[in-house]
């Protein structure tokens, strides 16, 4: 889950690496370092913090050189220190490496390189691997990267850089993703694409188990075993202003507010007058005709995604949908057959465990389809057809818009194979085109409450435990909702379906505890009024987010935020709008680090 960046080419590396590193700072922010070639030696920066207290180090040494790779660390191995952080050398000093991911066997390395009189500096698994490179370095990086990448066992993106071939950065990955940006005259190479876009829009994406060496005009790719491969150049259609906060406070609150027109870009193509286009997954009807149950499978906000998929492949399409967290989900040994469809939602096309739980369901013959965001991204390769979210980079770890996205995406699949199965008349399905078209429009109604959702986050952001009620197709968004609290506001919030809050939840209900319920006016609308009572005898504070013109919640809540009118499979995407304002306005007011929340990475790519 860290951010690795490298540079090769005419230009001074240093201010390109640093702010590739800011651009990356939200795959961790425990620890950053850089390291150059100057005048034919190695220079090292890195300090535990966070990528402005480097630029602060960088500043009073003398980095000029025009290569270099560069670090910021989610710490795994070893605390977040001095010594701990990235880049690390070799005993001589010839080698330096950056490392993403984790190697499972360093120890029994360690002790095999300390037994040879190499002395370590540092707690990580990172360092094995330099030792090994320094080791087997006999006049041919690549060739002494290859042997040490046999040796390792675990998940790894690195670059390396050495004095020995000055003109040259040898990279390599397996399970951590990696991209090489060709440029004119410069070569670059990231963790993810946002990294190099002020550079270059051309990429080319690494795959597992490949070696990619880089000079400042030219690249070449082989895998393990020395064996050359053709790859694919892309064009990214982002540019660098989307990665920019375009005058916002927070990259969150920028892409909170962008969710309108993300919606309509995932829409935009796939939607006819009276139709649905999704021609783009080639997929045969009689497949889709075939299908006798959906296994979905993703990792914490993506997980909520699919939970309200659920609802909807079994409402509309008629077919029976599991939805499992992805790190649970290959060790249960699901009952998969060639007839079932797997579907894996994540934002990055990289999430180690959801990658792994799309490879269990292929390993047993499943069709396989990935709601993905980023072009080429590793789980995008290794599905049989991706339907790409369109949402544009997404940089608040806290992720917002991308789960709009795939819940857009989700609502298209479901009334595709709904259309398809005939499961679904004709009417109902030119119904719910019209609702499509108007999601925008509603979630754009819903921001406009902003000042409304700041001042109630004003009188609740000193509580210290939330409770959050829904049911039916609501309950994932009040998981959603008490997630973003729990991310970004460090505030214990808890979701429960609201007809289970008397098996349990409801001792802890108390004047000290508010409730934020769910409360549209749906089929389960007087279930819910009855478990607010439920509550509200319990002295509770009650935020009711319930649908416009509902006069009657005013008896029941004390405070309301209302949200459009809409037929009950959508307000799931116009309910979540308030629960993301309301978590920001809170971590806001409380002075929280909103985009790089403790603890948590944008992209978990280490099991």
């Amino acid at each position: 889950m860290c951010g690795i960046i490298g540079y090769i080419g005419y230009r001074n590396a240093t201010p390109i690496l640093l702010e590739g590193l800011y651009r990356l700072e939200y795959r961790g922010y425990d620890s950053a370092g850089i390291a150059i070639l100057s005048d034919s030696r190695i220079k090292v920066v890195k300090t535990a913090g966070k990528i402005k207290d480097l630029e602060k180090l960088v500043k009073e040494e003398d980095m000029i050189g025009s290569s270099g790779i560069g670090h910021t660390r989610w710490a795994t191995h070893g605390s977040p220190t001095d010594a701990n952080a990235h880049p690390h050398l070799d005993k001589t000093g010839r080698f330096a490496i950056v490392h993403n991911g984790i190697i499972e066997n360093y120890k029994e390395l360690k002790s095999e390189l300390q037994t040879e009189g190499v002395h370590f500096t540092s707690e990580t698994d990172t360092e094995v691997i330099v030792q090994l490179i320094s080791k087997y370095y006999s006049g041919n990086l690549e060739e002494a990267v290859a042997r040490t990448l046999k040796r390792l066992d675990g998940s790894y993106a690195i670059a390396v850089l050495s004095t020995e071939e000055p003109r040259k950065l040898v990279a390599a990955r397996l399970g951590s993703p990696l991209v090489l940006g060709v440029g004119e005259g410069e070569m670059f190479l990231a963790s993810d694409v946002p990294a190099i876009l002020p550079y270059t829009r051309k990429v080319v994406y690494v795959e597992d188990r490949e070696i990619v060496v880089i000079e400042e005009s030219s690249w070449w790719v082989f895998d393990i075993n020395g064996n050359y491969k053709t790859k694919q150049i892309y064009f990214v259609d982002w540019d660098s202003s989307m990665v920019s906060r375009g005058g916002y406070k927070h990259y969150m609150l920028k892409e909170i507010n962008e969710q309108g027109s993300v919606v309509r870009n995932t829409l935009k193509g796939r939607l006819k007058e009276n139709n649905i286009d999704l021609s783009e997954l080639e997929i045969e009807k009689e497949l889709i005709h075939n299908i006798d149950k959906i296994f979905i499978v993703a990792c914490g906000t993506s997980y909520h995604a699919g939970l309200v998929g659920k609802h909807l492949f079994e409402r509309w399409a008629k077919i029976p949908t599991e939805v499992d967290i992805a790190s649970e989900f290959r060790y249960r040994d699901p009952m998969i057959s060639p007839k079932s469809l797997t579907i894996a939602i994540s934002q990055s096309g990289e999430t180690a465990d959801t990658l792994a739980g799309l490879r269990e369901a292929k390993a047993k013959g499943s069709f396989s389809i990935a709601l993905a965001n980023v072009q080429g991204s590793t789980i995008t390769r290794e599905a049989h057809r991706t339907l790409y979210l369109k949402a544009g980079p997404e940089i608040g770890v806290a992720s917002t818009k991308a789960f709009t996205a795939q819940l857009s995406a989700l609502y298209l699949l479901a009334l595709w194979f709904a259309d398809v199965r005939n499961t679904i008349s004709e009417t109902q399905k030119e119904a719910i085109i019209r609702e499509l078209w108007q999601l925008p429009y509603h979630i754009e109604a819903c921001l406009a409450f902003a000042p409304q959702v700041k001042e109630l986050a004003q009188k609740y952001y000193h509580y210290s435990n939330f409770l959050y009620l829904a049911r039916g197709i609501n309950y994932p968004i009040a998981m959603e909702g008490a997630l973003k609290l729990k991310e970004i506001s460090y505030i214990h919030a808890e979701a429960y379906a609201a007809g289970e809050m008397k098996h349990g939840p409801i001792a802890l209900i108390d004047e000290l505890m508010p409730v934020l319920v769910l409360v549209p006016r749906d089929r389960l609308y007087a279930k819910v009024l009855s478990n607010i009572q439920e509550a509200k005898a319990r002295k509770a504070k009650l935020i009711a987010v319930a649908t416009e013109g509902d006069d009657a919640i005013k008896s029941f809540a004390t405070d309301i935020l209302y949200v459009p009118e809409v037929p009950e499979e959508f307000y799931p995407i116009v309910n979540v709008i308030p629960l993301q304002l309301f978590a920001y306005y809170v971590a806001d007011i409380l002075g929280r680090e909103i985009d790089q929340p403790r603890n948590l990475a944008k992209s978990v790519t280490v099991e």
